[in-house]
């Protein structure tokens, strides 16, 4: 068997922004304009994909997340970053709330959502307890997942971009992912103090002969180095082998009850909601 897991949040927001850009800020984006495009993404990708990968699985991020109780400064960024943008986040993520629901309730697929999990969690921990053996395909842009390619049967494509994401070597991907920290979530690289992005200071400059100094060195457990603190504080939040146990339970305990759904509600639900395109290419989900 294959399996397909979608980070769906990064799938749908993506897609909607890639959509959404040229539109004017004093336009008004309506629920059921969001709602159409976040239902016919999943269906491209489904339908693209589905032959090869026939057992489609949603994964998604919870408003709340276990990073954040470590790391009080991760993705802390990101609503500034949206404001800017003049949408309508606000509307935009209850309608995906919303949608999220409706996946669940009326859609043939596995929809995993974790209090406190990312879809960054979900992934990994169903390739690690469920997927050891079968074809998967991760359905995301985010580069988080390289360190996953480590499995052999795992792939990466990016719906928004096209196109295939591979890494010729993903342990080492992971030790420079590490040490550089990520912009984009809010975490600084292992020479910056914890809250420079927050109080608007510039990280202090990681060079690659320095990334390569410290990969050869190897800071886990060696305390007294100036940089070990930081580099266990970005390994705590990076690296996807180190997700908390009662985390990865919840996880398998959702997969495991969400057995056996059915098509059965699906037209009723296009009818509905006034989704006539996609009624009509039902079978493409």
């Amino acid at each position: 068997m294959s399996y397909m897991l979608i980070d769906l949040n990064q799938v749908l927001i993506s897609n909607l922004m890639q959509h959404l850009k040229h539109v004017a800020k004093d336009n008004v984006i309506s629920e059921d304009l969001v709602r159409h495009m976040c239902i016919n993404t999943i269906r491209s990708n489904v339908k693209q994909f589905k032959a090869k990968y026939p057992n489609v699985i949603l994964c998604c991020d919870n408003k709340h997340y276990w990073r954040r109780d470590f790391f009080p400064f991760y993705k802390s960024q990101r609503k500034h970053d949206r404001e800017a943008s003049g949408l309508d986040w606000g509307m935009i993520f209850d309608t995906l709330n919303k949608i999220k629901d409706d996946l669940k309730e009326y859609f043939p697929y596995r929809v995993i959502d974790i209090e406190s999990a990312e879809a960054d969690d979900i992934i990994a921990t169903l390739i690690k307890h469920h997927y050891t053996e079968e074809k998967i395909l991760i359905l995301s842009g985010d580069k988080d997942f390289i360190q996953l390619h480590t499995f052999n049967n795992v792939k990466q494509f990016d719906p928004v971009r096209k196109k295939w994401i591979s890494h010729n070597d993903p342990n080492r991907y992971l030790d420079e992912h590490i040490l550089k920290g990520d912009t984009g979530d809010g975490i600084p690289n292992v020479l910056s103090a914890d809250n420079c992005f927050v109080v608007g200071e510039r990280q202090k400059p990681l060079t690659q002969k320095k990334i390569d100094a410290l990969i050869d060195l190897g800071l886990l457990g060696k305390w007294d180095h100036p940089q070990c603190r930081n580099f266990m504080r970005n390994r705590s939040l990076i690296d996807l082998s180190l997700i908390p146990l009662e985390i990865e339970e919840k996880i398998n305990q959702s997969y495991e009850s969400q057995s056996g759904k059915s098509r059965d509600k699906m037209f009723n639900y296009f009818i509905a909601n006034k989704l006539k395109h996609l009624m009509e290419n039902i079978q493409e989900f």
